[in-house]
């Protein structure tokens, strides 16, 4: 069986501000939602400090252990495709921990190849959270 792409990724500029966030507030994990404004970045919280639930699917890790997690129906629109944390001056979200910092988290993508899609199909459906 060829071995699984990565459904998400970081770029080295935003593994430096995960180690830098991580210093400073703990152990981190990411959502990702669907919704307008705010909803549509990257959030990134103290780890436990956002409730994941059943409908929330579990992308991966980033920068070693981090955790990020993105909402059903969010993932059904992008299951086509890698998500790429990247960082970019900024304000950030409201209640993500890099808002006072000067930055923010963002999502970049790319389509997976058709190889690629099959063998993430073939091997089932990611984790989901707890209900």
């Amino acid at each position: 069986m060829p071995e699984l792409p990565p459904r998400v990724l970081s770029t080295p500029a935003a593994d430096a501000w995960i180690a830098r966030l991580t210093a400073a507030h703990g152990p981190l994990m990411f959502h990702q939602s669907g919704g307008c404004c705010d909803g549509s970045v990257p959030m990134c919280y103290p780890r436990g400090e956002f409730k994941v639930g059943g409908q929330d699917v579990l992308l991966g890790h980033v920068a070693g252990d981090v955790p990020v997690w993105i909402g059903a129906p969010q993932f059904e629109y992008w299951r086509h495709t890698q998500v790429i944390l990247d960082v970019a001056p900024g304000r950030g979200a409201g209640m993500s921990l890099e808002t006072p910092e000067g930055i923010r988290f963002l999502t970049q993508s790319r389509l997976f190849t058709d190889a690629e899609a099959q063998a993430l199909d073939a091997a089932g459906e990611p984790p989901r959270g707890q209900s």
